[in-house]
């Protein structure tokens, strides 16, 4: 794949590495990020979208909205991922004004991708015209956009920092991530993944030896296949990967700095994948995108929680 391409918008040339604030307040849209393109998300969302309008006043979804579970008598409907055409939408959590969504931004994506219950109320604050994507919608629209999959994913990476910061910036260690075990790949997806990068790296390393460090530039990320790793900020740990789990991705995809350090907790044995590698898995397997969205916008759910 040529990651000079369109495709590969993250290679920003002339352009600064991302910093991190640490007193700035976390995103919660993806337009605040320089990796956001609004064409982009506009012609994604009308390849594959639905048309939606909302009189001011109006509710696009609401706090801890469950996703439906479809059958013929259910009531609730799908989580939905909007595009704003054209209004205003507030963001609110518990009453309190969290940001305004404008023309050419997303919201509601965190939900779409995880699956899980909404975090936040949206509100139209004027007549608005959106378009909608559902998960199975999204996925659809991303086998035939692929960059979309990689600039959301970049978004999603910016918020990670500012989270990633704040908790650094604590004189309290944020706590164990206890077991989490992210995992992306069941067993069967792992053993085709290996197979079809069997020209990828596999390294083994001892218990408690360091596979990463903060600071330190991304060569690869990594797919556990056996074992147990640690994922540590400031030496506290914040999550454990355990097989199927990837992580390493951040600093692989932007370019930029490792934001934690991965120690094995036992032995384990990796798949590591470079970036050409990566950017190709994301632009020609849809279903490799989507997982790795997923796993990224579950921690970032998870981040965010240390916080409360």
């Amino acid at each position: 794949m040529n990651t000079d391409s369109d495709f590969d918008f993250t290679n920003l040339a002339g352009t600064a590495k991302p910093e991190v604030a640490q007193t700035k307040a976390v995103p919660s849209v993806p337009a605040k990020s320089k990796f956001y393109n609004p064409a982009v998300a506009q012609k994604l969302f009308e390849l594959g979208g639905s048309r939606e309008r909302m009189e001011e006043g109006g509710v696009f979804f609401s706090e801890k909205d469950k996703p439906s579970k479809g059958g013929l008598f259910s009531k609730a409907v799908p989580n939905k991922m909007f595009f704003i055409a054209a209004g205003e939408v507030t963001l609110t959590i518990g009453g309190k004004s969290l940001d305004t969504i404008g023309i050419g931004e997303i919201f509601g994506e965190m939900s779409v991708i995880t699956g899980a219950a909404r975090s936040a109320t949206a509100t139209a604050k004027s007549k608005c015209a959106a378009y909608s994507l559902d998960a199975e919608q999204f996925q659809s629209a991303i086998q035939k956009m692929p960059e979309f999959a990689l600039m959301l994913m970049n978004v999603m990476f910016d918020r990670l920092r500012l989270v990633t910061a704040r908790l650094a910036a604590r004189s309290v260690a944020p706590g164990h991530g206890g077991d989490r075990g992210l995992s992306i790949f069941d067993s069967s997806t792992l053993k085709q993944l290996e197979g079809e990068l069997d020209h990828a790296a596999r390294l083994r390393y001892s218990s408690m030896q360091a596979i990463m460090r903060e600071g330190e530039a991304g060569a690869y990320m990594y797919v556990v296949l056996e074992g147990r790793v640690a994922i540590s900020i400031k030496n506290a740990v914040v999550e454990t990967c355990g097989v199927g789990g990837t992580f390493g991705e951040m600093a692989l995809v932007d370019q930029s700095p490792r934001t934690a350090t991965a120690t094995a907790e036992t032995e384990v044995s990796l798949l590591a994948i470079n970036r050409a590698t990566l950017l190709t898995l994301i632009e020609e397997k849809p279903d490799f995108a989507m997982a790795l969205l997923r796993v990224v916008a579950e921690r970032l759910r998870y981040m965010n929680s240390l916080l409360a």
